[in-house]
């Protein structure tokens, strides 16, 4: 999974959400970084004021030349 422009701070730590809201680092961390590769947009996450300390355990910094590589390597691609 690769996170782009405001979706690298679904990979933000310390979320804090009402009860009964969903949380997207829990869910993130729940399954996803179990079972997936999961990248930020460096350039994305600088221009959010975003540190590799503040992405969760699992996700990394990573940038458009690794983008390209998944995407040519994937078999499907699914942008949402």
């Amino acid at each position: 999974m690769f996170l782009m422009a405001d979706a690298v701070l679904a990979a933000k730590s310390g979320q804090k959400t009402p009860n009964g809201y969903y949380n997207v680092e829990r869910m993130l961390r729940g399954c996803l970084v179990k079972h997936a590769e999961i990248g930020a947009c460096g350039t994305c996450m600088d221009a959010r004021g975003m540190t590799d300390a503040d992405l969760i355990e699992g996700v990394r910094r990573s940038n458009m030349a690794e983008l390209a590589q998944w995407t040519a390597e994937a078999d499907k691609v699914l942008v949402w």
